[in-house]
């Protein structure tokens, strides 16, 4: 039987090449080897989203940058987490299983005390409780579906830990193995891909290469590249350059192998370099800017796929909350 991996999607509008290679490819390519299921966190967003209007265009935007991608909901579990309630029967069970503690080590949470200690406001000033039990929702989103693994970033590692926590805990009291307790897996080879100025590529930064941006507008952002001054006939040094690193992401190797030893012989001017990471790169989004235009397009057929995918979930769900319920001496 394959192993169950779940990956938690939160809508935060279209992704970017970064989010692509960092966490959209690694974890549909767990579809090769697990039984992989994928679903849309909406609630997790309302902590940070509160229009509704966005909220709603953002699931869209985000679903059908994953089903451009290569999610196939046919073949993978694909549904909305708000559209199973049983999550959050689990939300209030697990809390009864969580301390205080261990919810105020959280990193979220703690790096918005300290910064509101800095700035001398009250340690929760912009606190609300969707925030600083985040983790327990998370715990239910995992939990509840008998997960062997997460693809996460090592960011992200602390939430799988404190899942892992809850569920011991609740395990402990009942003397059961009711809750699988998951392990993290970490994409170390993409945990982080640089931006247009160097550093890593985020949309705090402003230096993120939108996904499903048209291949003018691609073509004028990749060559906005910052590069150093070093003139065409000079040697470089392949793993200094941004424009290497991202064309690692996207190139055959026989392809890197070629454009690793041109930087180091010499006559490989910037903009040659450039216009040829625009073309590998260009050559990968080129299909996937179409699909995602299909989806976007089609909403109807996106909702009716996360409906379906919805429905087959709460089946899942519902086995195991009857079971929760047995345990803890609520069920019948």
């Amino acid at each position: 039987m394959k192993k169950i991996a779940l990956t938690g999607i939160k809508p935060t509008g279209i992704p970017h090449i970064g989010n692509y290679l960092g966490a959209i490819k690694p974890a549909l390519k767990l579809s090769e080897t697990c039984e992989a299921r994928y679903f849309i966190a909406d609630y997790h967003a309302l902590n940070a989203c509160k229009d509704p209007v966005e909220l709603k265009n953002m699931t869209v935007e985000i679903a059908s940058a994953w089903l451009a991608c290569g999610l196939n909901p046919e073949k993978t579990l694909f549904y909305r987490q708000s559209d199973v309630p049983e999550t959050f029967e689990l939300l209030t069970i697990l809390m009864a299983f969580t301390s205080k503690g261990l919810m105020n080590r959280a990193h979220a949470y703690k790096a918005i005390v300290q910064s509101n200690l800095e700035n001398g406001k009250d340690p929760d000033d912009g606190v609300n409780m969707g925030l600083y039990t985040y983790p327990i929702l998370m715990a239910a989103d995992i939990l509840l579906f008998d997960t062997d693994f997460v693809p996460v970033g090592t960011d992200q590692f602390q939430h799988i830990e404190m899942a892992q926590d809850i569920a011991q805990s609740f395990n402990f009291v009942y003397k059961t193995q009711a809750l699988k307790i998951p392990q993290p897996i970490a994409q170390e080879e993409t945990k982080t891909v640089v931006g247009l100025d160097g550093r890593k590529m985020s949309k705090s930064y402003n230096n993120t290469i939108p996904m499903f941006c048209s291949e003018k507008a691609l073509k004028k952002l990749i060559m906005s590249i910052v590069t150093n001054s070093q003139t065409v006939e000079e040697p470089k040094d392949p793993e200094a350059s941004n424009i290497f690193a991202l064309y690692k992401n996207f190139a055959s190797p026989e392809q890197i192998e070629n454009m690793r030893s041109r930087y180091l012989k010499g006559g490989l001017g910037w903009g040659q370099a450039k216009q040829e990471l625009f073309e590998v790169v260009n050559a990968e989004l080129t299909p996937i800017r179409e699909r995602y235009n299909y989806w976007i397009n089609n909403q109807d057929v996106i909702w009716n796929a996360l409906k379906a995918g919805s429905e087959k979930a709460r089946i899942l769900a519902s086995d195991k909350i009857k079971q929760l319920r047995k345990i803890i001496g609520i069920g019948k």
